[in-house]
């Protein structure tokens, strides 16, 4: 959860996480109750480098255990050619489905031998070192540990075996910038078979669903919604040791302070009892379980929901991660029945200079501007709302409220908060956006969002860091210069605007 805000909070869209489920989890038995008929941890980011073809075919594999049963498994084994069986006449732990008449495949590329040694290289290269250096570091560390109220015999548990993770190290370093444009993040985000298998898990897990928001007051969807995002209902929940990771990023340096809390925080749950050193995977960033939470933000949040006596977010068993994610947005602010925005109509006309996140303004304001909701109906009053238009004035344009900044203390980015948004609407049977997308644009890398702010303050419209980052100071810069050259001052950072200033 946290872990987006240390590297993706930057950019104009995040990478979607698979949809599904790769491997069935136990479930309760089922209540009785309807449900609408149908329609990445964020998943981590894929590394640039090392492992970058491996992870895109896992993620492949994923896609393909998502695909519906009948498409992927055959209804008897026996009438598959070239299975292989056990003496009992059922297909043994080896046995392989082959097809009956081999497909014709196209011309081989040239560059497929090389590209598979690659590949090869890349699944054998080390990523675990027993550096000596790490190991002295660990135990200058056990002594700050010690200090912080670490038992000994819980950091000897805890560092059994650890060894300087240098895939961990490579993926910090590496980071993959995302420039992704928000229809194409929502495109996948917001997929048919995520908003399936969101109404499935919805009604798999209603009864403990229903409790969560009877005792926390924040609604069952917008908890879903924010599952299938993290780890795709928990088939994403990462496989790293955080103990490792935290210990190989925090020795590294590079951002030494939190990664020391966040293993102190680790730490803290390994001596409270909640799991076990080995049992405590994510995310090679530190985000754990289900709903992806840093150790810090698990100290704070995290629920006993079970009540096993332990905050159990790792289990097959989902309960204390989507409990512990309502606490957060309980104790974040979160306003039952008010909803986190709700697609409007712009009229002719409008101010934009009034849209965007920092006008917080009554419904009765923005009716006598003349938005509506995009059926036509007045806004309803659910508080101070604003204006957004994630892609300008050509796109889909919001009335947001008091929840979605809620969300975004999950997760900073606009695009992740609008489609944790949608997919809880979609996931309660409510239609998808009706205006269209500027599919033709696309999104600035990160070079290109410095250089245009770079060009703005040149300009004499920007006068902050060049980092960047398109937040509300860049997008009020934009904004002004917009008006300036007279085109609709929508604070859209497009591809037009960096080359109107380039040429400037």
């Amino acid at each position: 959860m946290i872990l987006f805000a240390l590297a993706l909070s930057a950019m104009p869209a995040l990478a979607a996480p698979p949809d599904a489920s790769p491997v069935p989890m136990p479930r309760p038995d089922r209540a009785q109750t309807e449900v609408a008929p149908t329609a990445d941890l964020a998943a981590e980011p894929a590394a640039p480098r090392g492992g970058v073809v491996i992870e895109v075919i896992a993620l492949a594999a994923i896609e393909e255990a998502e695909t519906e049963p009948s498409e992927i498994q055959p209804a008897d084994a026996a009438s598959i050619t070239g299975t292989e069986t056990s003496g009992t006449g059922e297909p043994s732990a080896l046995a392989i489905a082959t097809s009956r008449r081999p497909v014709a495949r196209g011309e081989v590329p040239e560059d497929f031998a090389a590209r598979a040694a690659e590949l090869r290289a890349a699944a054998d290269a080390p990523t675990r070192t027993n550096d000596p250096e790490f190991r002295a570091w660990i135990t200058e560390f056990q002594a700050r540990a010690r200090a912080a109220g670490i038992a000994q015999s819980t950091l000897d548990a805890a560092f059994a075996g650890v060894q300087l993770n240098t895939r961990v190290l490579e993926r910090d370093r590496n980071q993959a910038e995302f420039s992704r444009a928000l229809w194409d993040y929502l495109d996948s985000a917001v997929s048919d078979t995520r908003i399936r298998n969101g109404r499935a898990q919805t009604e798999e897990w209603s009864q403990t669903l229903a409790r969560i928001e009877e005792q926390y007051r924040v609604e069952a969807e917008v908890v879903v919604a924010i599952w299938g995002l993290e780890s795709a209902y928990g088939a994403a929940r990462g496989s790293t040791d955080i103990i490792e990771a935290m210990a190989s990023l925090a020795y590294d340096g590079r951002r030494r302070d939190f990664f020391e809390e966040q293993l102190i925080a680790a730490l803290q749950i390994l001596q409270a009892g909640d799991t076990s050193p080995r049992n405590m995977t994510g995310s090679w960033a530190g985000a754990m379980g289900h709903t992806q939470f840093m150790p810090t933000s698990y100290l704070q949040y995290a629920r006993d929901f079970g009540g096993d006596g332990r905050r159990d977010i790792w289990s097959d068993n989902p309960q204390d991660a989507l409990a512990s994610t309502a606490h957060y947005l309980a104790e974040h602010g979160w306003t039952y029945g008010q909803p986190w925005g709700m697609e409007v109509r712009i009229p002719d006309g409008f101010d934009y200079r009034l849209a965007g996140e920092q006008e917080r303004i009554g419904a009765a304001f923005w009716n006598g501007q003349g938005v509506r909701l995009i059926n036509g109906d007045p806004i309803p009053d659910h508080g101070p709302a604003s204006i957004l238009l994630p892609a300008g004035h050509r796109g889909v344009a919001l009335v947001v409220y008091n929840n979605f900044r809620v969300i975004e203390r999950y997760n900073p980015a606009d695009a992740y908060v609008i489609a944790v948004g949608h997919l809880s609407d979609r996931i309660q049977g409510r239609p998808d956006f009706r205006a269209s997308w500027p599919r033709g644009d696309r999104a600035l890398t990160f070079a290109e969002r410095e250089e245009l702010q770079r060009l703005l303050r040149a300009a004499g419209h920007y006068s902050e860091d060049i980092d960047g980052i398109v937040g509300p100071i860049t997008i009020a810069s934009i904004r002004s210069y917009q008006d300036a050259i007279g085109v609709t001052p929508d604070g859209y950072a497009s591809l037009s605007i960096l080359e109107r200033l380039r040429n400037s």
